[in-house]
């Protein structure tokens, strides 16, 4: 039991510390603009926590239960903000648990290795979380109104958000059309030397 209620404290505190070391892992502007920061801190955040007191007790299932708390930790922030009237979207609870899920898996199928766990569960976490949060951040009403609209009041006044032309870039169809000729450019190449060949 102390070994577990030692863990709430420090996943609450993990959480805390997340937020007060690097407030733009929250909230949906940063998190759209410095997704790579963002996917990289979690992963490290995530992966030194979870298996440090994983292997501290030695028990498969505490990487989850501890990002348990962390998410039920973030939701009420997400919660407090929501109530002082900023909109539902505001801040993103980053998805830890399925990436968790498979550390703990991880580290039950090798027999409870810690080198295992570290090597082969850490390189799930890295692949995990990026994808399962990218599908979350999709889910985001539009992450520019908010950040444009809602400008946090923990920003010093040098750094709050002034609607800049790319703004106007980001839904338009040239800046589609841009990257839909970029992702397509290359089948298409593809298309074309196998015609030739015929």
């Amino acid at each position: 039991t102390t070994h577990y209620l030692f863990i709430v404290v420090v996943a609450v505190n993990s959480t805390l510390l997340t937020i007060n070391a690097g407030d733009y892992i929250f909230y949906t502007d940063w998190a759209w603009t410095s997704f790579v920061v963002f996917s990289i801190s979690q992963s490290t955040m995530l992966a030194v926590g979870a298996i440090y007191y994983m292997l501290f007790t030695g028990v498969p299932g505490t990487a989850t239960y501890y990002t348990t708390i962390m998410t039920i930790y973030t939701w009420v922030a997400k919660g407090a903000w929501f109530a002082l009237g900023y909109p539902y979207d505001f801040i993103a609870v980053p998805v830890w648990i399925p990436s968790a899920m498979l550390l703990d898996l991880t580290y039950w199928a090798t027999r409870r290795n810690k080198h295992a766990a570290i090597l082969i569960g850490g390189t799930l976490i890295g692949l995990s979380i990026p994808l399962f949060n990218m599908t979350n951040l999709l889910l985001v009403r539009d992450p520019l109104e908010v950040a444009f609209k809602y400008p946090r009041p923990t920003l010093p006044p040098y750094m709050t958000p002034i609607e800049p032309q790319v703004g106007k870039f980001y839904n338009s169809p040239v800046a589609l059309g841009a990257g839909a000729g970029a992702v397509l450019t290359v089948p298409i190449a593809a298309l074309g030397a196998k015609l030739n060949t015929w």
